[in-house]
């Protein structure tokens, strides 16, 4: 699946009332982790499937170079170390002797050598891997094998130096390419296994590939149980606690379920629902013992279409009204106003209740602690940047966990400079703005509403009319995220898209709106193409042109990242697609003992579903005892990537 698909993944979750992770276990056994799992893999293929329904499967199974440890480290697994040139083209790593291959028996089947990353690429190549777009265009000669311009694969930068040396050689220097590591298309594949199983490789079940990491799939059996067990041949088995792992199949019917197996010990962990039937006397229960998670990577976006064309589901009434709400979407004031008026807090009530409501909000489109830029978060360095584009944004919190934007009083502001200027134009009021939600999801029924509620109160309703078009969930994919092209794009305001990242760098986030992006601007903004007028009228080529000269910058990591963040201060200036919460700050009950995971917010080794590292503990954890670790995991986090940060030295070579 390329980018488009894995936004669109991540995007449809919003539609149902629970996004499962799945992580858990039994009572009082802290070796057994038990509890449900939402979508069945069709594919263990994890090289060329990427998918979170294989990778939180196949992540558990195996490893690649490197992984993140419970502070975001990327630290040694099969390489255990690595090297890069002075001119950032050359990543060399040295493997460990100890990692094997096991059948999913447990027999031990060959070492794992420095062919099988070869191999592993090659296969992704030949298969059109769907995570090409993270590798095509940075290892040598790898597009020109993609494309066919040659069929020699040795002429691509990936060689087996020696049975422990890979060496991967790159078009132009990534400071990020670690963390790329991290991710399946990069994974090893032994070759003569692969070659006995022809096209049956990575077929759904356990038999179908080898093992070289924590776990062996012990059984796959769909809309029914997964199960795993630790491979005590493991090179790293003494980081494995879990020893058994044990997932049931839930489709979100039955919501009340969860905390009741837990109660019964059936599971380690239950999601709880702030807004369901029985939440009172869940919260009753456990009021001591309600958690939320940490945030994650992906920001889910409201956005505007900047290029509207399709009226099928609309309640405009004349062709004037279509005319005139364009023209007040290519009014950057008039963006503005919805952005100021758009109570997220409210909006995020509607799935975390009141209580978690503030805990998932983000702000900004490239979290604002994503990166470091020298001893400054990201978001921080944003701040400033922003000032610069007018009053507004001075006292604006860019921070995650709050609604640092809802403000109605500058919403009337903004909204004043947009009326007199469209009136001008020749606009009527009220502006009538479509928004699509499937008529089966209460919960996204419910998040459009307030988002209408919120904007109309503080606009008016003579002023801006948010129509909120309810359709099946087939038409509503129809015209947004399956719509073959942006003519398709049926709506003037959307609340489905999302954006998960691939990397750890900024561009991760930046590139995808990029008017040369085609792929997520057609679903983000409506349009396809530079040269398209609307997008040039919204002033995306200043945008292509921030990100093109942040881009640039290969050399001096903290110069690039200061670029990057004068291109999302620009884009949160020109309001036209703004986040408004993140994955994660999910509100549970638990027997994980807090922060023993492993930690990221990209590659496929996130915690969330991977097992390795993960503790359990015997009794409930308390809300007093997770804020404890919390803080102290905080502390311990900043000094850990202060000190991995400077042993980085050490690697250029």
């Amino acid at each position: 699946m390329n980018k488009k698909k894995r936004l669109v993944g991540v995007g449809l979750a919003v539609l149902s009332s629970v996004i499962l992770v799945a992580c858990s276990s039994t009572a009082s056994n802290t070796k057994v982790y038990s509890y449900v799992y939402s979508n069945d893999p069709d594919s263990l293929d994890y090289v060329v499937a990427n998918r979170a329904t294989t990778s939180d499967v196949t992540g558990n199974l195996i490893d690649g170079l490197l992984e993140n440890d419970k502070y975001g480290n990327l630290i040694p697994s099969l390489a255990e170390d690595w090297t890069v040139s002075k001119d950032g083209l050359t990543y060399t790593y040295k493997l460990r002797k100890d990692a094997k291959w096991y059948t999913s028996d447990g027999e031990e089947y060959a070492e794992v050598k420095a062919q099988d990353f070869v191999t592993g690429l090659k296969h992704a190549a030949d298969g059109k891997s769907e995570a090409l777009y993270l590798v095509q265009n940075s290892i040598k000669g790898l597009d020109a094998y993609i494309k066919g311009e040659t069929k020699d694969f040795s002429t691509v930068g990936v060689k087996a130096l020696d049975d422990y040396t890979v060496q991967y050689t790159l078009n132009k220097p990534e400071s990020y390419w670690n963390s790329k590591t991290t991710s399946g298309i990069l994974f090893p594949i032994n070759a003569d296994f692969l070659a006995s199983q022809g096209t049956g490789f990575g077929s759904a079940k356990p038999s179908s590939i080898l093992y070289n990491g924590p776990y062996i799939l012990k059984s796959l059996t769909a809309k029914s149980s997964i199960e795993y067990k630790k491979n005590e041949k493991y090179w790293d088995k003494e980081n494995v606690p879990i020893e058994d792992v044990k997932l049931s199949y839930y489709d979100g019917s039955d919501q009340e379920s969860l905390v009741r197996n837990f109660s019964d010990g059936a599971y380690t962990l239950a999601r709880v629902f702030p807004n369901s039937s029985n939440y009172a006397s869940v919260k009753k229960k456990y009021a001591d013992n309600i958690t939320y998670s940490q945030q994650g990577g992906t920001s889910f976006f409201y956005v505007f279409n900047v290029n509207r064309q399709s009226y099928n589901h609309t309640s405009k009434k004349d062709d004037k009204q279509k005319s005139d709400t364009k023209a007040a979407i290519l009014n950057k004031d008039f963006r503005q106003a919805i952005g100021f008026a758009f109570d997220r807090k409210a909006y995020a009530a509607q799935t975390n209740g009141e209580d978690g409501a503030s805990m998932v909000l983000r702000n900004l489109a490239v979290p604002p602690t994503f990166v470091q830029i020298k001893d400054r978060n990201f978001g921080d360095v944003v701040k400033e940047k922003l000032v610069s584009y007018g009053q507004e944004w001075s006292d604006v919190k860019l921070e995650d966990a709050q609604d640092g934007l809802y403000n109605a009083e500058k919403a009337k502001t903004e909204f004043a400079k947009a009326k007199a200027a469209l009136q001008a134009e020749g606009v009527e009021f009220p502006i009538h703005l479509d928004l699509p939600v499937s008529q089966t999801s209460k919960p996204l029924i419910n998040r459009a509403q307030s988002l209408k509620q919120s904007v109309e109160k503080a606009l008016g309703s003579e002023n801006v009319v948010v129509d909120i078009q309810q359709m099946s969930e087939d038409d509503l994919f129809n015209i947004t995220y399956y719509a073959p092209n942006a003519a398709a794009e049926d709506w003037d305001i959307s609340i489905l898209v999302s954006w998960g990242p691939d990397y750890q760098d900024p561009s991760t986030y930046t590139d995808i709106l990029k008017t040369s992006a085609a792929e997520t601007t057609k679903t983000y903004l409506g349009f396809e193409g530079a040269d398209n007028a609307a997008a040039k009228q919204v002033g995306l080529d200043e945008y292509d042109r921030l990100v093109d000269e942040a881009g640039k910058e290969t050399t001096d990591v903290a110069t690039r990242y200061e670029k990057y963040a004068v291109a999302q201060a620009w884009l949160t200036d020109n309001a036209f697609a703004l986040p408004v919460y993140s994955k994660g700050a999910v509100p549970s009950i638990t027997k994980i003992k807090p922060f023993t995971r492993a930690f990221s917010l990209i590659g496929i080794k996130d915690g969330s579903s991977y097992y390795k590292y993960m503790e359990l503990q015997s009794d409930v954890v308390t809300t007093a005892d997770y804020e404890k670790a919390y803080k102290n995991w905080l502390k311990e986090k900043e000094k850990s990537n202060k000190k991995a940060q400077k042993e980085l030295e050490k690697h250029v070579k």
